[in-house]
């Protein structure tokens, strides 16, 4: 657990350094002093001795790989020492040209290039010794790296004395026996010190002090604690989560706090001895581990009012609960026995006799917990789908978790001390992170709910899911600490990272990308504001129409959007020149393949700028008829009578043949048809149809409605009224009513309105006649 803790402490001294480490190399390179080469050809020559006796410890190797870092860092800055003079004076050898192959070159042309070349020799000698040293550094550390790694490997493998060997076991008595009988010695000869009695009273104030502190906390600081989340309560019941979650924060802090303070009263090394200082400064570690487990373990199963994260059945619950702190428990222990025993253990195979009980007990611990989680139902109904993602990532782990708790006791009893401690140990490490993710998961979800209030369904939202992803990459450098990465590892990778890659001549970095993705966001949005101010300010207060205004603010969007890309790519310092050929190449293929994209764009700025159509006109198009609802550069949205959507591409509208039945004004013609039996005075019916036709309030009275008498058909005589419209938005209800009025004056005149008669002739109807002979 102690290993946990600074695992996760170093992980944020890393992302610190790596935060630091984007935000500060162009400071530091102005304040950088050029190396001093004598004294690294020092450091170099003993670092190499060092690697070539191949004896020295991880610590001593970490160190000299420390400092052959700070010198590479400096040859790093010194790589770009006169980089801008240089480029200035091959800029200028370029404006003097080729040189001429008969030597016909002016004198002073010859002479000019000759003092360039010689100045750029000269300001080159700085850049490339330091890119010489800084590769020197960098194999130096390769070979430290490896060096480390071989030696981790050969501990994690190395096969020692079984602890199950009785020859063990005297060896390791005797020694915890000895180690007790120092401890005591120590404190006797601590607490029997011959000090002054101002310096006894001072060791006494301080520690009296740091105890009232730790010993008040403890007492009051779970009713501080309850007050606190009663009196925030209160608030609201859909802060209600929020609260308990801070309020399970202070359960946690205030007794860490307590211990801290108890254990620095009682960790002065004069007043119980060096080792009983040793445990009392690891106390808060552990008083760390222990209560942070409890509260993690508490907030995934044992919460309450159905909010535990892990919706086990309540039973199980329980249970793996009490299993989590007594693995807690049993890993403290582990540590506290090391702590006051590993400098009196004189070879490996006495602390292998101390580990195998604690390594056996944690791992029939472990096999209990892998397998509930693999076996055991469960009350949320979600997990009982046998497709479960949940549930499959819970069956998972379970069996990772019973894999682990056979295998370790089983290597520590063979004598592979330290590979049973690094899966075991790790393991629970691993899972213990886990449960840290799930449970600020839960709280920043729970957060979200609270800034939404309702709003939007945190259960159907992205936003956790985002969350999710955010944390585990987080975790990700502290879960590479727990499983044996070393530190200079992770910022050697992460600075191989920042350094970018070359693709031709350009160097991409993160950095570059950043600037990037800062600048043109800051420039998207500057387009989108000043596309609402036009939409919703400037423009309605002209007299342009409704469709120029929208062509309008879609024009300034797209050239705001392509400004904000361009001064993006310039302002980042993107040196895209050497891709050119490349793009030129790539542009011939994604032409071809994108051509009908190309052309529906073109034909969208055309429909922008001409604007045959616009945003509520009711137009026809390859067979679709509707009102148009959105153009884009790419397509325009026609919404049918039937109040379906239909995306027509931009080239069908330019290319093909429209129908606008209200471009330019809403006016249009109806016509209604309508047939009458043979013998109807034709006359009559046209002044009937006509009044009907002058009558209705949507007809216009110039041009005045006509009545045409088509023709003679099969059944009836045909009509037609011809009428304009002064909204033919109308055109379907003033047909109908029209109708409807037709068949009223109809049956009042008598008009008969005929439907088709046919006569039929038989040719032989003597053939139907019955048969007599039948």
């Amino acid at each position: 657990m102690r290993r946990a803790c600074l695992a996760f402490i170093s992980a944020l001294c890393l992302l610190t350094f790596m935060f630091a480490g984007v935000a500060g190399p162009g400071l530091a390179q102005d304040a950088e002093i050029a190396p001093d080469y004598v004294e690294w050809r020092s450091v170099s020559e003993r670092s190499e001795r060092l690697i070539e006796r191949g004896r020295a410890s991880k610590g001593v190797l970490e160190r000299r790989r420390q400092t052959l870092a700070e010198w590479r860092t400096q040859f790093s800055s010194a790589r770009e020492e006169n980089k801008i003079r240089i480029s200035t004076l091959r800029s200028q050898l370029a404006t003097l040209g080729p040189v001429a192959e008969d030597g016909s070159d002016p004198i002073e042309i010859t002479r000019r290039r000759a003092e360039l070349n010689m100045k750029i020799s000269v300001l080159v000698v700085p850049g490339l010794t330091a890119q010489e040293a800084y590769n020197h550094a960098d194999g130096l550390i390769q070979e430290i790296d490896a060096m480390i790694r071989t030696q981790q490997t050969e501990r994690l493998f190395s096969l020692g004395p079984s602890p199950l060997s009785p020859a063990m076991w005297q060896p390791t008595l005797i020694g915890i026996l000895q180690s007790f009988s120092q401890w005591k010695l120590e404190i006797l000869r601590a607490v029997s010190a011959d000090i002054t009695p101002i310096e006894r009273l001072e060791t006494f104030l301080f520690t009296g002090f740091y105890l009232l502190i730790g010993l008040v906390m403890l007492v009051r600081g779970g009713h501080w604690v309850e007050a606190a989340g009663q009196a925030l309560s209160r608030r609201g019941r859909e802060q209600t989560e929020v609260w308990r979650f801070l309020i399970s924060i202070g359960r946690l802090v205030l007794p860490v706090a307590a211990l801290f303070a108890l254990s620095v009263g009682l960790s002065e090394p004069g007043l119980l001895g060096r080792r009983s200082a040793l445990i009392l400064e690891s106390l808060p570690l552990w008083a760390i581990g222990f209560v942070s487990l409890r509260w993690v373990s508490g907030q995934l199963l044992i919460a309450d009012e159905g909010r535990a994260f892990l919706q086990f059945a309540d039973p199980i619950r329980v249970r793996l609960h009490h299993y989590a702190l007594l693995i807690t428990l049993v890993m403290l222990g582990h540590n506290a026995v090391f702590a006051v025993l590993f400098s009196d253990l004189a070879f490996d195979g006495l602390s292998a006799v101390l580990s195998l009980p604690f390594i056996v007990f944690l791992g029939i611990l472990l096999f209990r917990v892998g397998y509930f989680f693999k076996s055991a139902p469960v009350s949320d109904n979600q997990f009982r789908s046998a497709g479960s993602v949940r549930e499959r990532v819970i069956r998972f782990v379970g069996r990772g978790i019973v894999f682990v708790a056979f295998a370790a006791p089983i290597l520590a009893a063979i004598g592979y001390q330290h590979a049973a401690e690094f899966v075991l140990f790790n393991t629970i490490e691993t899972l213990v992170l886990l449960a840290v993710l799930l449970v600020f998961l839960k709280f920043l979800t729970a957060l979200y709910g609270l800034v939404m209030r309702g709003a939007v369904s945190v259960e159907d939202s992205l936003v956790p899911v985002l969350l999710a992803l955010a944390l585990c990459a987080l975790a990700v450098p502290v879960l590479a600490l727990i499983w044996g990465a070393r530190v200079a590892e992770l910022t050697e990778i992460w600075a191989q990272f920042n350094a970018g890659i070359m693709l031709g001549d350009a160097r991409l970095s993160p950095i570059d990308f950043l600037a990037f993705a800062l600048i043109f966001m800051a420039g998207y949005m500057i387009t989108r504001l000043m596309q609402g101010a036009l939409r919703n300010s400037v423009l309605p207060k002209t007299k342009i129409e409704i469709g120029a205004q929208n062509a309008i603010t879609a024009g300034v969007g797209y050239v705001g959007i392509f400004l904000a890309a361009l001064i993006a790519i310039s302002s980042a310092g993107l040196n895209l020149s050497s891709l050119a050929i490349v793009a030129g190449a790539l542009s011939v293929g994604i032409g071809f393949g994108l051509q009908n994209i190309v052309s529906n764009f073109v034909s969208g700025i055309i429909l922008l700028i001409e604007r045959p159509i616009t945003e509520g006109d009711w137009i026809e198009v390859a067979g679709y008829m509707g009102y148009v609802r959105d153009i884009s550069v790419r397509s325009t949205r026609i919404e049918t009578f039937d109040r379906t959507d239909v995306i027509v591409p931009n080239a069908d509208l330019v290319s093909g043949v429209v129908t606008n039945w209200t471009r330019g004004n809403t006016v249009g013609r109806v016509i209604v048809s309508v047939g009458v039996a043979y013998g109807t005075d034709t006359r009559r019916v046209e002044a009937v149809l006509r009044e009907i036709a002058e009558a209705h309030p949507l007809v216009m009275t110039e041009p005045a409605p006509s009545v045409v008498f088509q023709g003679f058909g099969a059944n009836s005589m045909d009509f037609e009224v011809r009428a304009i419209l002064r909204d033919v938005n109308w055109s379907l209800s003033a047909k109908s009513d029209i109708n409807h009025e037709i068949a009223k004056r109809f049956a009042e005149e008598g008009i008969e309105i005929p439907f088709p008669q046919r006569d039929v002739w038989l040719r032989n109807p003597q053939s139907l006649k019955e048969n007599p002979a039948s």
